[in-house]
């Protein structure tokens, strides 16, 4: 772990508290990737096309999660949301946290005997997502942590962790960037506000199932629009839909189906109050994993995240009566 952040000072994060300065990249992707924006221009399809590129930067293939580490995930993911709304965060904020997430955990296990270092991962994420995102960022000490206190260069050396093993790529396009395209190209102008509303609902409810380092953000948006706007599309409905996207064909129309009916299943299971945990690895149902040995053994070889209390991660359990 030492020689991961060995090139980084934890005092040089300090610079980065009011959030403008964590990535350099030019005007263009700033306003392509800005969370929510209702469209730079939402009839340019070469805009989007810049997009769909800059996506498949943070998209790659993971094999599925062990049921395991589904709970760690599931756990990390339900505290991120809940923190969000605690300190009023917008649910983009929280929804980047859990791309860092996924992004660090796809890399990076942790070790069992630690379960505080899920906690700090959690934090972690959470707070990097808010210096990109947030006009207002609360102090380290002010993230709502129930069961553990971490000192601020604790967490700052996570960051600094976090931000080494994801190369300090912290700007990435979510499913927000495209809502309102694909509400112009599958519905018209017809309630678009109210669509895209119940659409963030499908985002946000999704990304507490899946791992999103699986799932291209413009699958997941456009899923999230159609099962909005008609809740009884078939796989040949679908395929017309999804023509009116130049650049799309065959595949992508199948992966936003198995999208589509995923958050319809996530739907039906929330109408009828069934924890979330009872439905493990359902991202395998759309995500097709290749099986060959390279891709397994590099991901059974990732490194495990191992801290050393007391030492470089000094941490204190909070003991309640």
């Amino acid at each position: 772990m030492g020689s991961s952040v060995s090139p980084f000072s934890s005092s040089s994060l300090l610079c980065y508290e009011g959030g403008d300065n964590l990535v350099q990249e030019d005007d263009y992707e700033d306003a392509a990737i800005h969370p929510m924006n209702p469209g730079f221009d939402l009839d340019n399809d070469q805009y989007i096309e810049f997009l769909f590129q800059k996506e498949l930067e943070f998209v790659s293939q993971s094999l599925p999660l062990s049921s395991g580490d589904t709970s760690v995930r599931l756990k990390s993911v339900e505290w991120i949301f809940n923190a969000q709304e605690i300190l009023g965060f917008q649910v983009h904020t929280a929804y980047l946290s859990v791309t860092y997430f996924d992004r660090f955990f796809s890399k990076r296990s942790i070790n069992e005997t630690q379960p505080w270092g899920v906690q700090l991962l959690s934090l972690g994420c959470l707070s990097l997502a808010a210096k990109m995102d947030e006009q207002k960022v609360p102090s380290l000490c002010d993230y709502p942590v129930t069961d553990y206190i971490f000192k601020s260069k604790t967490i700052q050396d996570m960051e600094l962790l976090i931000l080494s093993c994801l190369d300090w790529k912290m700007r990435a396009v979510t499913p927000f960037a495209y809502l309102h395209y694909f509400v112009k190209k599958f519905c018209g102008q017809s309630r678009s506000e109210a669509i895209v509303c119940r659409a963030v609902e499908h985002v946000l409810a999704i990304s507490k199932d899946v791992n999103l380092i699986n799932h291209r953000p413009s699958i997941i948006a456009s899923a999230a629009i159609l099962a909005t706007f008609d809740c009884t599309l078939t796989r040949q409905t679908m395929n017309h839909r999804i023509s009116v996207i130049p650049s799309w064909g065959s595949l992508e129309s199948e992966h936003v189906f198995s999208c589509y009916n995923l958050m319809q299943e996530i739907a039906r299971r929330k109408i009828k109050n069934t924890p979330a945990s009872d439905l493990l690895s359902t991202n395998s149902s759309y995500a097709a994993v290749t099986e060959n040995s390279s891709l397994t053994s590099a991901l059974k070889a990732k490194r495990k995240l191992d801290f050393k209390a007391g030492e470089d991660f000094p941490v204190q359990k909070v003991h309640r009566s």
